[in-house]
């Protein structure tokens, strides 16, 4: 764990004030309702910082926009009035400086300001709210803008205690995986037979460290109360996250929308730049309507190395020790199969004819075999063309026929049906 470094001018974000500093830490972070000249607390520890700079591994960094090139935070900040400064403090001290570049004039609009304004209020109503706000920006200090490989689209955060932090569908550790999120590691297992282990947690912060933004459209939600802060700003905001990864990364990214509400987010992204793929809901609710089978863990890789090579796939495997990287495997074994394919032919060239006799015995015993024996072969070509999507289906990329209707069902009852 490390602390969040801040510059100068976010530390005089706001004048202290012995008489007016009865405001949480907690209320501070989120505007502090408590006026122009509330105390501004100390910033606590926020886990898991990452700085702007690229990983040692390449990512598709294709945006004419480079983060932080020429965005000097300090000098944004001081040209904040104190009202904003008070108000946009979690902004400030925690949202990454790559993103915050990017949406630091829609911070300062009238309905940004509004949904601070909200959040102030459930604080001083004793509401409890999830996740903590140290985590709320957690997805933008994981990942900076220019190395998101795939977008992953929720809708609202766990609402119980100690599961929310920030990443769409993941959870704290030792929380265990809440059912969506098992439906998720179903079809991995699908997509990726033998590679890919069911970890014994929820965690999915190794999939934002390797370039997957996984955002919900809400940020913040009321314990126990799914969709409790809906329709109060946060869809605009988050809204504008995807439009600008649609439009400034140019050589595209995946976009992956589960469920009716997650379709809605990225209708306009530009399908012949970017990979956008859609299907039911994981939610235990919806997920039988086409996810199990969407393949979309797979098709993302597949498109990302078309697009980017092999610096473009994603390990998705979340038990250390693991991988479901095949790039280079793939290579490896055409390699060995070429080999192991020579030799077999040498030394069917050394056998000469007692080679030739054995594969035509075994050719005369298959003419005399009866015809009823086909019934085993064209009985598991049944079932593998059930359980198996064709190739046409799979290059749609676009499960049409789990979008509709009853996807609006998943926003009720749970946070895990929200997620």
């Amino acid at each position: 764990m490390s602390s969040l470094k801040r510059k100068a001018g976010a530390d005089d974000a706001a004048a202290s004030d012995p008489k007016k500093a009865k405001q949480s830490s907690l209320m501070s972070f989120f505007g502090g309702g408590g006026g122009r000249n509330a105390a501004s607390p100390k910033t606590p520890s926020v886990p898991r910082p990452v700085a702007a700079a690229s990983t040692s591994t390449p990512t598709p960094n294709s945006a004419p926009y480079k983060a932080n090139s020429k965005f000097d935070k300090a000098k944004w900040v001081a040209g904040l009035s104190k009202e904003q400064q008070q108000l946009l403090k979690l902004e400030i001290d925690t949202l990454g400086e790559s993103w915050l570049a990017l949406l630091k004039d829609d911070l300062k609009t009238s309905s940004f300001l509004d949904l601070k304004r909200f959040l102030c209020r459930e604080h001083n109503a004793g509401r409890q709210i999830f996740p903590p706000p140290e985590d709320v920006y957690s997805w933008s200090r994981y990942i900076a803008f220019d190395d998101v490989k795939v977008v992953i689209v929720g809708q609202d955060p766990y609402h119980n205690v100690g599961q929310a932090h920030g990443l769409a569908f993941s959870v704290k550790p030792p929380i265990p995986a809440p059912p969506s999120l098992k439906n998720m590691y179903i079809a991995l297992q699908k997509d990726y037979p033998g590679t890919f282990q069911v970890p014994k947690g929820g965690s999915l912060t190794a999939w934002a460290e390797r370039g997957v933004l996984m955002l919900n459209t809400c940020l913040t939600v009321r314990a126990h109360e799914a969709n409790s802060h809906a329709n109060h700003g946060w869809e605009r905001f988050t809204q504008q996250i995807i439009d600008l990864i649609a439009q400034r990364r140019q050589r595209g990214v995946v976009f992956m929308a589960w469920g009716a509400p997650a379709a809605k987010r990225v209708v306009k992204v530009d399908s012949n730049r970017h990979l956008v793929l859609r299907s039911a809901h994981p939610s235990p609710l919806s997920a039988r309507r086409g996810f199990y089978d969407c393949h979309h863990f797979r098709l993302s890789n597949e498109w990302l190395m078309e697009r980017y090579g092999a610096d473009g796939e994603i390990d998705w495997s979340l038990v250390p020790g693991t991988t479901t990287i095949e790039g280079p495997k793939k290579e490896l074994a055409k390699e060995d199969a070429e080999e192991t394919e020579t030799e077999e032919t040498e030394e069917t060239e050394e056998a000469g004819e007692t080679e030739v006799e054995k594969k035509t015995k075994e050719n005369e015993k298959k003419d005399n075999k009866p015809e009823d024996d086909d019934d085993d072969e064209n009985k598991t070509d049944v079932e593998e063309e059930e359980e198996t999507p064709t190739p046409a289906t799979a290059k749609e990329h676009d499960v049409k026929k789990a979008v509709g209707g009853e996807d609006e069902k998943e926003n009720v009852k749970s946070a895990e049906v929200a997620e």
